[in-house]
């Protein structure tokens, strides 16, 4: 993370908030400042305690020494995964470096400590495995009706929790009683596709779109169309008969009936929403790591894993997802209707 500002230029009280809020300039997204400011605040309340530090004496972070920060990532380990112990020292590795590299600390004492420990960040974690009468399971314990269509939508179609929070009505065309209440299904790319959503391609954090400005970003290569079938219609109908009216002039299809009631869904409500379903199931536990716990992307992964398994077609899988390169899409948007619905609907898994 570049910084222009010279050595020696930086003073302030609080290292951490500094920090922070120079994330959010970057860029860096409200789950990513999250992440980061837990981690850090854990350390600096470790480092600030004598009876928890090695030192014996309350400590600030720019006090801290390659020893103080040895001690807090030994004693992550046990509780943690592995996975999640690199990664949390990456994180004060990156706030120490950052920190010095701006002139308000004068060494990063995480240095030497990353390249010595054993713990590596898995990339491409083995994740838990799930059949599908196991998902049936979970779905039919989850009895609200949003969070029921927030579930079965990220299931069915694979979407990252960033383009679910950013759909509208527009972008979801279903036939029925939804329909005569509610002006659905309006982009012209939704026309002559039946039931369908259409997720957008590079909708940025912080863009206005739709007269909305957005707090979660689409990261599609290219626009995608993705069918709806009749399970996922009949949960999506049955939440918008009880979808609050939107403080959105977008009307997003998906907003709050708690707290924020009317507001859009922010990707932090979808994710408390599927870590508390999966803390019930035993499918999530603090600090376990991506390979053990099922979070919003977890679905994704099965929606990959088990409908390109029962398709034995990547493209189609890949078209589904967003990730395919021009080509190939526009391989699948022209004949859309003979290979995408058709394989879709003949193989995708029921969620009842």
């Amino acid at each position: 993370m570049a910084s222009s500002r010279p050595a020696g230029d930086v003073e302030t009280d609080d290292p951490v908030g500094y920090f922070l809020e120079d994330l959010r300039f970057h860029g860096k997204s409200e789950r990513t400042r999250e992440a980061y400011e837990r981690v850090l605040r854990e350390f600096e309340s470790f480092i600030s305690d004598p009876e928890q530090n090695p030192g014996g004496v309350s400590l600030s972070p720019a006090e801290a020494s390659q020893r103080e920060c040895m001690a807090w990532v030994h004693g992550l380990r046990g509780d943690l995964a592995e996975s999640t112990v690199a990664t949390y020292a990456s994180y004060l590795h990156r706030f120490y470096a950052y920190m010095t590299q701006v002139g308000a600390f004068d060494s990063n004492p995480m240095a030497l400590v990353v390249e010595e420990m054993a713990e590596t960040i898995d990339k491409d974690p083995t994740r838990r495995e799930l059949s599908i009468p196991q998902m049936q399971s979970f779905v039919a314990g989850i009895s609200h009706p949003l969070e029921r269509a927030v579930v079965v939508t990220l299931l069915k179609t694979g979407m990252r929790v960033g383009e679910l929070c950013n759909l509208d009505l527009r972008d979801l065309r279903i036939s029925g009683d939804a329909a005569e209440e509610y002006e659905l299904g309006t982009r012209v790319a939704l026309d002559g596709r039946g039931d369908s959503i259409f997720v957008a391609s590079e909708v940025g954090r912080g863009e206005v779109v739709n007269g909305e400005e957005r707090s979660a970003a689409n990261k599609r290569k290219r626009d995608t169309v993705v069918p709806v079938d009749k399970e996922l219609a009949a949960v999506l109908t049955r939440w918008l008969a009880v979808r609050p009216d939107a403080i959105s002039p977008a009307e997003p299809l998906f907003v709050s009936t708690s707290r924020e009631w009317g507001h859009r869904l922010t990707p932090q409500m979808v994710r408390n929403v599927v870590e508390t379903h999966a803390r019930e199931a035993g499918w999530y536990r603090t600090g376990g790591g991506a390979e053990e716990n099922v979070t919003p992307h977890y679905f994704r992964h099965f929606f990959t894993t088990h409908l390109r398994d029962r398709t034995g077609d990547r493209g189609i899988v890949k078209y589904l997802r967003g990730d395919v390169a021009e080509d190939i899409i526009d391989t699948y948007t022209h004949n859309w209707g003979d290979r995408v619905r058709e394989v879709y609907e003949q193989h995708i898994y029921a969620m009842p």
